[in-house]
């Protein structure tokens, strides 16, 4: 390599780029839509709180929450990148990022993970989510050191690193106009607990897209270890599922409960007609917001 990746900043920040671009719309933005709306919505969710203003949180809120969702995700994308197994999969399911296209090394990979835990886990720190961070990296570690990734443990591994983000987001909101104790409700608690559910039953469609890979590596998702078409049937009846549940949990009009459920339906299309899984990948991450958007209905 002819020129040092950590040399030049221009270099470096398309490193940066590289590394996490493909989690941005399917995941930092997501988690910081959730945020926002459930700060929007905070009486919902939040014993004794009121909804900071919309424009305290479009200007110090969001950019914070992006920002720390960002960095997180960022730490979790050198962590698995980083290991040979995933240079192997990656050169079949993702080949455009850095270590498959030789524009790093491994061991230069390790440095800049070394390096952005301490500063990722002080700014975070610094926001108020100290805690929730260092809970995200011992998630990352199981996930990519000990393999739980590579087992159906995945998936539950998942669900609870999606909750820790969203209660992080929701957090930040919060603290654009306070400083005081978030206290999360019980209804808030169960918000979050019904989102887990969701992730950790429907979030295979993201396997779906990704088998040639995971089958190199021996990566045992549900597609792979149970089947395709069990997979798909099994995508397509929990989604509609959840939806019907979720409009249900918040009470909203039958007009955005006709929307959601349309949503759910058309990535149970997708999935099931193979119609492009990347593309039912992202259906779904919008059927995901949508879903987080519920509550502000029930705030009106």
């Amino acid at each position: 390599m002819s020129i040092h990746p950590f040399t030049q900043p221009a270099e470096l920040v398309s490193l940066l780029w590289e590394f996490s671009e493909s989690d941005i719309p399917t995941f930092v933005l997501p988690n910081t839509a959730f945020g926002l709306l459930a700060a929007l919505a905070a009486p919902a969710l939040i014993d004794g709180a009121q909804s900071p203003s919309l424009w305290l949180l479009l200007v110090r809120g969001v950019p914070r929450m992006l920002f720390f969702n960002w960095a997180n995700v960022f730490i979790f994308e050198l962590a698995n990148q980083r290991l040979p197994e995933s240079v192997k999969e990656d050169l079949a399911n993702k080949p455009w990022r850095p270590l498959p296209r030789g524009r790093i090394s491994q061991a230069q990979t390790s440095q800049l993970l070394l390096a952005a835990v301490p500063a990722v886990l002080a700014m975070s720190m610094a926001l108020a989510v100290g805690n929730e961070s260092a809970l995200i990296l011992l998630l990352a570690w199981m996930y990519n050191d000990l393999r739980g990734g590579d087992e159906l443990t995945r998936d539950l591994i998942i669900a609870i690193a999606y909750d820790i983000f969203l209660v992080s987001s929701l957090r930040i909101g919060m603290m654009t106009t306070t400083t005081a104790s978030v206290q999360i409700s019980t209804t808030g608690y169960y918000w979050l607990g019904i989102i887990g559910c969701v992730i950790a039953t429907t979030m295979q469609v993201q396997d779906l897209k990704d088998q040639v890979g995971d089958r190199l590596r021996g990566r045992k998702t549900w597609p792979i270890a149970l089947g395709d078409e069990f997979s798909r049937k099994w995508i397509a009846t929990c989604v509609p599922f959840w939806s019907i549940a979720c409009v249900l949990f918040w009470k909203t009009p039958v007009w955005v409960s006709a929307v959601l459920v349309f949503l759910g339906l058309w990535v149970c299309a997708c999935v099931l007609l193979k119609s492009g899984d990347a593309q039912a990948w992202r259906w779904w991450c919008l059927w995901q917001v949508a879903l987080y958007g519920l509550l502000i209905y029930h705030s009106l």
